[in-house]
């Protein structure tokens, strides 16, 4: 029998808010963190608005040392090593000081692309001839597992201390796999989040594909609208997502604070078949994801009271509607209540699954639905399946009891993780 697997800590380093309180007071209120980007503007970009999280210096300081700062150019080791960390701490765990490695801890933090301006910057110093000036973090900033690596020496961790990478189904994927290891036995906390860069560099081919809106660039909070008849495309985003996962009977040792249980889930590919390709999701895929993770999680379709879907703010939406309601086998009023956060702080690409699983968890603490923000005029292939009051424009005092969180992502990629309002039994 698998064991139970709870979540003990939260950490946040997202464009509408860094750390927990702001983050959650920022959903509250509907908060955008999208804003114009003078440098994408500069660069001739068609889409100049982004989510970028506002990291002031005096704060990187609290987590990395002078040494460790030299050089420091790769953003999303910094997004993750403040949610990491926070995370950590929130669920009243310490860093390693002895000698031996924390056996039953590690760490899955994934990543899309990493270091992207540490990598811009030591090909222009190789080319010049001046690679001894490359310094010596250039490698741990540039590749993939360098989140993981760096959060696993500060940490101490000697369990498990990789990075998973699966475009925007990232973060939940990575959920899902520590999920795993904590209930098959072969540890007992893990570390789970995801990362992704800021800037130009990462931005810069959606913008070629001409999949980000170009009229809202005096206007960026309403750039991202989710589920709306008006939407044009989604925001890019950035930032990282971090949440502590823990076996049920370690948390109760030692009286952690719970926050939700994870019921289990599922990951599957739409093998870019049918209706599928590296953009597109194949449908068949898609609801055996979201059948399959109900199923895992050991609770009837009728469970779900809440969902937070992928929704991109692109043509796709009714389609994810389409999707979860033959899923769950629900419509109209009987449609659980959706949400999407990326109204607020835009698709945060690889960081998006865990940002938007934190922002997920949070409505158990709180015991509300968020609000969908800019989605006044809902799209009409969406209320044409499932009853307009279910797609909440109000933050709803209501607490949920279980809820499915979802990620598609570039190549045909899924992942749905189940969450349930933690009960001592």
């Amino acid at each position: 029998m698998n064991r139970r697997v709870v979540i003990t800590g939260l950490g946040v380093c997202a464009p509408n808010g860094v750390g927990i309180a702001d983050f959650t007071q920022s959903l509250l209120d509907g908060k955008s963190g999208i804003r114009h980007q003078p440098n994408l503007e500069k660069l001739g970009f068609g889409c100049q608005v982004a989510g970028e999280p506002l990291v002031k210096d005096n704060l990187i300081d609290d987590y990395f040392t002078p040494l460790e700062r030299r050089g420091l150019n790769a953003t999303g080791i910094v997004y993750g090593v403040i949610a990491g960390v926070d995370a950590w701490k929130d669920a009243g765990l310490e860093k390693n000081t002895s000698n031996e490695p924390f056996w039953d801890r590690g760490i899955i933090f994934g990543t899309g692309i990493l270091g992207v301006d540490k990598f811009r910057e030591a090909i222009h110093l190789i080319d010049e001839g001046n690679v001894r000036r490359l310094g010596s973090t250039s490698v741990i900033q540039t590749m993939a597992s360098g989140i993981s690596a760096y959060l696993g020496g500060l940490l101490g961790c000697g369990n498990q201390v990789t990075t998973n990478s699966a475009a925007c189904t990232t973060g939940t994927e990575g959920i899902i796999m520590a999920y795993e290891r904590i209930s098959q036995g072969k540890a007992e906390i893990m570390l789970t989040g995801s990362c992704s860069d800021s800037g130009p560099y990462v931005w810069g081919g959606f913008d070629a594909m001409r999949i980000l809106p170009r009229g809202y660039n005096d206007n960026p909070t309403k750039a991202s609208r989710p589920m709306s008849a008006t939407a044009s495309g989604f925001i890019p985003g950035s930032g990282a997502g971090a949440l502590v996962l823990e076996s049920l009977d370690r948390a109760l040792n030692r009286g952690a604070h719970i926050y939700a249980e994870v019921l289990g889930g599922e990951i599957n590919s739409g093998g870019q078949l049918g209706e599928g390709s590296m953009t597109a999701p194949n449908s068949i895929a898609v609801q055996r994801c979201i059948r399959n993770a109900v199923s895992n999680a050991g609770v009837h379709l009728s469970d779900i009271d809440v969902i937070n879907g992928h929704l991109t703010a692109t043509a796709k939406d009714g389609l994810e509607i389409e999707n979860w309601s033959k899923s769950l086998e629900r419509a109209g009023i009987d449609f659980p209540y959706i949400n999407s956060f990326k109204s607020t702080v835009g698709h945060c690409l690889a960081a998006a699954g865990s940002i938007e699983s934190v922002a997920t968890i949070l409505q158990f603490k709180e015991k509300v639905v968020f609000k969908n923000v800019n989605c006044e005029d809902v799209h009409p292939e969406i209320t044409n399946l499932i009853s307009e009051t279910r797609v909440p424009r109000e933050t709803l005092n209501h607490a949920p009891t279980v809820i499915a969180k979802a990620s598609f992502g570039f190549g045909d990629v899924n992942a749905c993780v189940i969450f349930k309002a933690f009960v001592e039994e």
